[in-house]
């Protein structure tokens, strides 16, 4: 099969043949139809974050595709099948399993880092993660389920816990960022969106932001917002992953108010630890989704409550991934997909 392989930072992916997987008990074959891009694909070939599996390695975690083979003792999924394979894997029996917190499982396997991902034709996955998609939605587009949808979802549900009428920044409005827009406006939320390219903050007001800022056009984004929030948010979510936008999120929001860091910075941040004392600000992480929540917004985006072809700007097949990670470098793209087996007739319902 082909797949985009990485072997070693600041060097190109490269397009080969390579084995095809085969299941073994318990798993499933996935033809992938399309598998999204992600800034974390980013960090491992720019900025050498590690990946637990040592390279050479197809990366890869956001995947939708058709079940091209089941495995052994596979009765929940036949050929045909059009499925979604979940960021994380988790284990299902360690402490964090156990509390019903699998999305930081003790044990946790990530496609294109423990394991191979999807920039290739086939990936194989365990059965159980595996989510079926109706027919309804578009199975190219499904893929943004996998991450970009879902880790937003869990950030704004359950790490920032946003309810109706809370006053809500978004920083950053990238894939992650817009999502985390349109499920805190879901919520009922009022939604100020930060970014410095207008055309991502046009979509965030398309997607449910009520006010939106360039922090470029001002002299204190922290203060304005504050101003026009009558104090400060009451939860802001970074989506960036920068150690600025970071302390931006800290010093924007109302005391008492809640921080949660959702894009990935391995840089240490500084913050004003007598700010966070004296205003008892929360500040809180939050990782990927934990898979109880992936059939709720599976049916969410089936009944169109939230939206997924605006998030995907650009599509490229598998032998253009790297003039496509060219395209995540720029800041360009909402989201990117990579469709391994081209554009298919059958992605779209008809």
């Amino acid at each position: 099969m082909k797949a985009a392989v990485f072997y070693e930072p600041h060097q190109p992916l490269r397009v080969e043949d390579i084995p095809t997987p085969t299941p073994g008990p318990g798993e499933v074959l996935v033809r992938v139809a399309a598998c999204g891009l992600c800034h974390t694909d980013l960090h491992y070939i720019d900025h050498g974050t590690p990946t637990f599996k040592k390279p050479p390695l197809v990366l890869g975690h956001e995947t939708a595709g058709t079940v091209a083979q089941v495995g052994p003792g596979v009765a929940a999924f036949q050929p045909g099948d059009r499925v979604l394979l979940p960021a994380v894997l988790s284990c299902g029996d360690c402490r964090m399993c156990r509390m019903g917190r699998e999305n930081i499982c003790e044990n946790m396997r990530m496609f294109g880092n423990h394991i191979d991902g999807g920039f290739a034709e086939y990936v194989v996955a365990p059965a159980k993660d595996l989510f079926p998609l109706p027919a309804s939605i578009p199975l190219e587009d499904g893929a943004i389920i996998a991450d970009a949808l879902t880790t937003p979802f869990h950030a704004v549900v359950y790490r920032g816990q946003v309810r109706p009428r809370d006053r809500v920044a978004v920083i950053g409005c990238g894939g992650i960022g817009l999502n985390a827009v349109q499920v805190a406006a879901l919520q009922e939320a009022w939604v100020i969106a930060v970014d410095v390219i207008p055309e991502k903050l046009t979509l965030a007001r398309r997607l449910g932001a009520q006010m939106t800022l360039n922090p470029r056009e001002v002299e204190r984004p922290d203060a304005y917002i504050r101003k026009v929030t009558d104090g400060g948010v009451d939860v802001a979510f970074e989506c960036v992953g920068r150690s600025e936008t970071q302390e931006l999120a800290v010093a924007c929001v109302r005391p008492g108010g809640r921080v949660v860091f959702v894009g990935y910075n391995p840089e240490k941040v500084a913050l004003n630890a007598a700010r966070i004392m004296f205003r008892e600000l929360e500040i809180v992480g939050s990782l990927g989704c934990r898979p109880v929540c992936y059939p709720r917004v599976i049916d969410l985006v089936a009944r169109g409550y939230l939206r997924l072809q605006e998030l995907i700007s650009h599509r490229f097949p598998l032998e253009e991934i790297n003039q496509a990670l060219d395209v995540l470098r720029r800041g360009e793209a909402r989201r990117v997909l990579i469709l391994p087996g081209g554009p298919a007739a059958n992605t779209r319902p008809q």
